[in-house]
């Protein structure tokens, strides 16, 4: 018994969506085969475990979310090891190892976990495995799978090190003996040859398949999602064990009644509030229709800064719910009442009831309000898909993707693609998982998130619902039913605050800013300058600093948004400079105007200077990043590089310096 202790390692994780949880369940799945139990826990679970006292070395996976900030999950845990009055040997005994997640897209790389990091190093902890940062930009197994393989020999180091200052040799003998069993499953599946594949592909595959060059190709000398090539097709795969299952789902009847839509929400106060107004900002034929929903918050205890976000709690689309529900043969069941329960004798660790999934409620409420259907499958989602799958080809090509040899096929055809459980269905047609699967690897539908003031424009989850939904308001001759047909004129949605901890207007409004925001992403802008507005006739002896907006669309006379408002802002002097660009519009002017914000920006590079280098202004930064932000960091990078005359390094030394000290922000997504 006493061995069997001194092998143990706790492991937490802190996640936002659940990659930090599969990757942990990996380890722990994978620690049993080399002779360690890991004790694992939410890091939000802090009556579970005590790290004060903690003797056994930790290993922590956590993400990040928002801005850089930890997971929801993590913010207890962040708040109690951030007490200042902790002295600096508080943690001297802990010997730990991380692993942070993240997106090289967002300016803050795993702050999350360089979070955690920082401060366990600087109240005494030491790593007994170096800290890894793994990339979702790329691909987070490059990073993590590397990771786990090296974890072993670190814990078993770790043992050792134990052993010779206590003295106790049976702790680590038992760990030697078996670091050498394999944490992957060795498949000996044999080559087999997919007859008829490039017919049958053809006939079931999605449009959307077939748009984004999935199907093999006619001569299969191609990968595709549904093909491979040698050497991937000739290899002997390791692939990774099979998770267990752990959830149960009995059908019962059709009486009853859905839980509330604020059940399912626990990262605050949830709010239902009706949309009293909707308009389009762009005309009919804009390349993207931007809407601006107003929504009356009287009624509640919605407290907000400018720069703040709202989220919307939003539902799938009906029509992919109704197709999920044929392909799996529950289309008859879906008003049906499911019960769901751990499943008796499981042997996955800690297994427990999902959250976001209610005890009962109809399938068709699980499937629409519970589950992101449209979520990339991970390789533990696969690995259990082969069990699911009949047709002999489909079950390799399954098991290829999941496999370490398949990982370049599992990032083209499935990462970076963004296929979908729905597309992986078409795809593979013998494949018929169960219900309980999908409630085992789906991940929550997460709640959209919407700068207050942001427009809808993307036909996504939450804004092609949203746009259905107030359409009654945009055209009310047209789809507005009388009483009787059950249609309100004033649609309610459900949303709960997410407060920035950084994206705000600076304290003093004597400081100058700037702010970049073309196409929707100059809506939190609107809310700075209606903030400043207000200040400026309130306060009438105040000094106020100059405030700059470049914006950018594609058309002036389509989609120029708050076009009107910027010109009062102007006019009242709230705004002082105001830099716009149209970047399809032609011109006749025999000197090109610039098409692009970060082009605008490059005119005015003095005064960019000027701004940030001498009067300690503020820049923001609102929009796409990798097409817009990016461009617009290489420019004033360049910007104070020549105005200090020095070389590109110094220039990017001196951004992230604006970064740290908070007065270079950014809202952005991919």
């Amino acid at each position: 018994m006493c061995c069997d202790l001194k092998r143990r390692f706790l492991l937490l994780y802190a996640t936002q969506k659940g990659q930090a949880k599969a990757i942990a369940e990996e380890i722990w799945q994978q620690a049993g085969a080399h002779g360690l139990e890991a004790d694992m826990h939410c890091i939000s679970e802090m009556d579970k475990y005590n790290l004060e006292s903690e003797k056994d070395p930790v290993v922590i996976v956590i993400s990040t979310t928002g801005t850089g900030d930890p997971p929801d999950t993590a913010r207890k845990f962040v708040k109690k090891i951030q007490d200042t009055t902790l002295p600096p040997d508080h943690f001297a005994h802990l010997q730990y190892g991380l692993l942070g997640l993240g997106d090289s897209e967002y300016t803050f790389f795993c702050n999350g976990g360089k979070t955690v990091d920082r401060r366990l190093q600087e109240l005494g902890a030491q790593h007994f495995y170096d800290t890894g940062l793994a990339d979702d930009c790329v691909g987070l197994e490059l990073v993590v799978d590397p990771w786990i393989d090296g974890l072993w020999l670190a814990l078993k180091e770790a043992f050792l090190l134990r052993k010779e200052k206590e003295g106790m040799s049976s702790v680590v003998d038992a760990v030697s003996s078996s670091l050498s069993a394999a944490p992957y499953l060795s498949s000996e599946v044999q080559n087999l040859k997919l007859e008829d594949e490039g017919v049958r592909s053809s006939d079931v595959l999605s449009q959307k398949l077939v748009d984004i060059n999935l199907v093999a190709s006619a001569r299969d000398t191609e990968p595709s999602l549904v093909h491979s090539v040698p050497p991937v097709s000739q290899s002997a795969l390791n692939i990774p064990a099979l998770p267990p299952e752990y959830i149960e789902v009995q059908f019962q009847d059709t009486h009853g009644e859905n839980p509330h839509l604020s059940s399912l929400i626990s990262e605050g106060t949830t709010f239902e509030v009706p949309v009293t107004k909707a308009v389009q900002l762009t005309r009919e034929d804009a390349i993207k229709t931007a809407l601006l929903l107003e929504l009356d918050i009287a009624d509640t205890v919605f407290d907000y800064e400018p720069g703040d976000a709202f989220c919307v709690i939003c539902p799938n689309s009906v029509n992919e719910v109704e197709e999920l529900l044929q392909i799996l043969g529950l289309s008859e069941k879906g008003e049906y009442f499911v019960c769901v329960k751990v499943k008796q004798g499981t042997k996955k660790k800690g297994a427990a009831h999902p959250q976001h999934i209610p005890e009962r409620s109809t399938l068709k409420f699980i499937l629409t309000w519970c589950l992101e259907i449209r979520s990339v499958p991970k390789k533990a989602f696969l690995r259990a898909l082969v069990e699911c799958t009949s047709d002999a080809g489909e079950k390799r090509r399954l098991q290829e993707l999941c496999s370490r040899q398949g990982a370049s096929d599992y990032t083209r055809f499935i990462r970076d693609s963004n296929v979908c459980l729905l597309d992986l269905l078409h795809a593979f047609p013998s494949c018929k998982p169960s219900l309980n699967l999908l409630i085992e690897h789906l991940p929550k539908l997460q709640a959209r998130s919407y700068s207050v003031s942001r427009p809808v424009s993307r036909k996504g989850v939450c804004t092609g619902w949203l746009a259905e939904l107030v359409a009654p308001l945009l055209h009310p001759n047209k789809n507005t039913l009388d009483t009787k047909g059950g249609r309100s004129s004033s649609e309610k949605i459900s949303i709960f605050a997410r407060p920035n901890n950084t994206f705000h207007l600076p304290a003093d409004p004597s400081v100058p800013l700037m702010m970049v925001g073309p196409g929707t992403g100059i809506s939190p802008f609107i809310g700075f300058l209606q903030h400043r507005q207000k200040l400026r006739e309130e306060h009438t002896d105040w000094e106020f600093g100059e405030t700059w907006l470049f914006f950018g669309c594609r058309h002036q006379d389509r989609d120029y948004l708050f076009k009107d408002e910027l010109r009062c802002f102007l006019e009242n002097g709230t705004l002082t400079h105001l830099k716009v660009c149209f970047s399809r519009d032609s011109s006749t002017a025999e000197v090109a105007p610039p098409k692009y914000v970060q082009d605008v920006i490059r005119l005015y590079a003095k005064e960019v200077a000027r701004v940030l280098l001498k009067e300690r202004g503020y820049f923001y930064i609102c929009g796409d990043k990798k097409h817009m932000a990016d461009g617009v960091s290489d420019a004033v990078v360049d910007i104070l590089s020549m105005e200090m005359e020095a070389d590109k390094l110094e220039g990017m030394k001196t951004l992230a310096m604006l970064r740290e000290a908070k007065r270079y922000l950014q809202d952005v997504w991919s």
